[in-house]
């Protein structure tokens, strides 16, 4: 048998008080400088033990029935008619045999969708009792409860560290692993009960001790006693995992803790969560920047600013969240990356045609809880006229507070900002339009940066050219996750490759892994009233023989064009040697001419007509795309335009937009 020390004490032998050691090595960050404004001369621990609220009125949420009557009836007609739908079928059942298959053939979907579809069905269920009067809709909250409670692990299995630890792989039920799912399994229950623990008592007595059971031993002990998880950032890597997990278990302590013995527990719990919280804080950029992209945003930022705000209902509203620059800042990316329409720059992992339904009101409370107007604007331009204020498919924690929140849900529709040049310090990203507040004619988007980025792709240099606010010269995005995707057979996987991002292939090398391999001499580029960034290359590629490879990217508005230029030196000072080739990804239709392409991009946008100086050699390769996160953003397939420069020594590519009408006048 194993046995960690440092996750095997009990309770019991935990200090609610930190020695005077570990009070002098307690990382402090943003939060905790302006709790301790609070209180001067105490601690952190103590200022949060004077001011948190009990229990029973800690949530930003209403937990009298009454009250949900004024919340946003069109989502609540829509849930009570899923849940009705659904009451007599089975409940989805996230099987052993699926949690074994990650380690099987790396598939971690199956029982993931399996467990995501329960969790929804709860979602829907309490929805539905929190709308009606009717006592009898308590059967199946009940029966989601349960069925969470019975689960063995929270952990979602691709997570779990038991087939490392000890060879096995289903979870560990004397030893629980705290991941995402984890913390999504307790959030909802800490929601749940808040909102209705004290009707499933009265009918189902017993059931609020199982849930504070559950979440004791799967969730608040495992954080408390074991002090190494890997989302904490202690070794200065923080991630998306850290706020995700946090705001969890914020919601865990702050809801499920009632009991008097626990009271100095719940001041421990909410004090380690302050302090992880402050480390994504002081990693997170000044200019908001997310190394992950718009789609992680909502799984990053996005819920550090509702842990913020968590802890700021629990202490009163004391903090000033507008006042820490990287969250003030980081309520603007989402509408900095957008392209136009359901198109967003995406980065890294993220999708170029993310899902539309995002907790879009976390955003309206964030932008409003800092003061940015055009935030407000970008999240309100996503509250559709009689549509569903929010949904299931965001979790219980944020389904409510999105049709709890009145200024949410009478918001009236407005239009996204669409900025005309955003530049970011920190991942070297420059996204440019022809015109503010508009997604015709041609937009650029660049980026340097290094190859060690979270969730990164190999793509140092690339860049995307839209269409009318549509992508056309692409970043793929990535496929579906497996175990692979995050294994060392993760640059096997043909999306991550620079190969496949419109970067240079270099006397047939690509660009390697790791924040070593990175851009140099970042330089910004205003040209008249054009801009651009500049960058070397080199630097993101094994030794290949190249001492410079430059390329400068220009959107040059007055000619309503975009300019890549590409050149580069060699040790031998010839030309590019063979197997150098500048590649581009594309969607939508491709048809070569000599020196010309001709883009038809996706969703009807104004074709595109590419030149290259000199007129070398391309080809086109065809990307059949049977994946089904890859086929909903870009259809059946993806192309390739493939420059042969070998002999060269610098290729120009001007990328413009032509009509039908001008393309058959030429």
């Amino acid at each position: 048998m194993i046995v960690y020390d440092h996750f095997m004490t009990t309770t019991a032998q935990l200090d609610d008080e930190r020695t005077p050691s570990e009070a002098e090595a307690r990382f402090t960050g943003p939060l905790a400088g302006q709790l301790a404004e609070l209180g001067p001369g105490r601690s952190v621990r103590e200022v949060l033990a004077s001011r948190l609220a009990a229990a029973d009125s800690s949530l930003p949420l209403p937990s009298e029935p009454s009250a949900w009557a004024s919340a946003d009836r069109v989502a609540l007609d829509a849930l009570v008619a899923a849940a009705d739908a659904e009451r007599d079928e089975p409940w989805p059942q996230p099987l052993a045999s699926l949690a074994a298959r990650v380690h099987e053939d790396g598939d971690r979907d199956r029982w993931e969708q399996r467990a995501f579809a329960r969790q929804r069905r709860l979602s829907r269920a309490v929805a539905a009792a929190l709308a009606t009067a009717d006592d009898g809709r308590l059967a199946d909250v009940l029966d989601g409860v349960l069925q969470l409670c019975e689960q063995s692990s929270w952990c979602w299995p691709a997570h779990d560290d038991v087939r490392r630890v000890l060879g096995e792989v289903l979870g560990d039920v004397d030893r629980p692993f705290l991941d995402l799912g984890a913390g999504e399994a307790v959030g909802q229950l800490a929601v749940l009960d808040h909102v209705l623990g004290d009707r499933l008592e009265a009918r189902y007595p017993g059931v609020r001790r199982r849930i504070r059971h559950e979440a004791r031993r799967r969730v608040i002990d495992p954080f408390v006693q074991r002090r190494d998880w890997h989302w904490i950032g202690l070794d200065g890597d923080v991630h998306n995992w850290n706020p995700w997990i946090h705001g969890n278990v914020l919601l865990a302590a702050l809801r499920l803790l009632d009991d008097p013995d626990d009271a100095a527990l719940r001041v421990q719990v909410v004090d380690l969560a302050v302090e992880g919280l402050d480390r994504y804080l002081v990693a997170l950029p000044d200019d908001g920047a997310i190394d992950e992209g718009y789609a992680y945003w909502w799984n990053g930022a996005c819920r550090a600013l509702e842990a913020v705000e968590l802890l700021d209902h629990a202490i009163g509203g004391a903090l000033r969240p507008g006042a820490v620059d990287a969250l003030r800042e980081t309520v603007a990316f989402p509408h900095r990356m957008h392209l136009g329409g359901p198109w967003f720059l995406n980065l890294a992992d993220g999708q170029a045609r993310p899902p539309a339904a995002q907790p879009w009101h976390a955003l309206h409370r964030a932008a409003r809880a800092v003061g940015d107007e055009r935030a407000e604007a970008f999240a309100a331009a996503h509250r559709g006229v009689g549509a569903p204020a929010a949904s299931e498919h965001e979790g219980l924690p944020r389904l409510l507070r999105g049709l709890a929140d009145t200024a949410w849900v009478t918001a009236a529709p407005a239009s996204a900002p669409l900025p005309a040049e955003v530049r970011l310090h920190s991942t070297e990203t420059l996204l440019a339009r022809q015109r503010e507040g508009s997604d015709e004619g041609l937009a650029l988007a660049v980026k340097g940066g290094h190859n060690g980025e979270h969730h990164n792709h190999n793509d140092v240099g690339s860049f995307v050219v839209a269409s009318d606010g549509v992508p056309a010269i692409v970043d793929a995005g990535r496929p579906t996750y497996t175990l692979q995707t995050f294994d060392p057979e993760r640059y096997s996987i043909w999306t991550m490759r620079s190969g496949w991002h419109n970067v240079p292939v270099l006397a047939g090398a690509e660009q390697s892994a790791g924040a070593s391999f990175a851009a140099r001499d970042v330089r910004p580029l205003t040209i008249d009233d054009g801009c651009g960034l500049s960058l070397d290359l080199v630097g993101a590629y094994p030794d290949s023989g190249f001492l410079e490879w430059r390329r400068s990217a220009v959107l040059d508005r007055p000619a309503a064009r975009v300019v890549i230029e590409d050149s580069w030196t060699t040790e031998g000072g010839a030309g590019a040697a063979a197997g150098t080739s500048v590649r581009m990804v594309i969607a939508g239709g491709i048809a070569l001419g000599e020196g010309t392409a001709r883009i038809d991009p996706l969703d009807g946008a104004t074709p595109l007509v590419l030149r290259w100086e000199p007129p070398v050699p391309a080809t086109v390769v065809v990307r059949e795309l049977d994946d089904p996160m890859l086929g909903d953003v870009w259809g059946e397939r993806l192309h390739r335009l493939d420059l042969d420069v070998a002999g060269e020594s610098s290729l120009r590519v001007i990328v413009e937009q032509r009509s039908g009408a001008e393309e058959d006048a030429r």
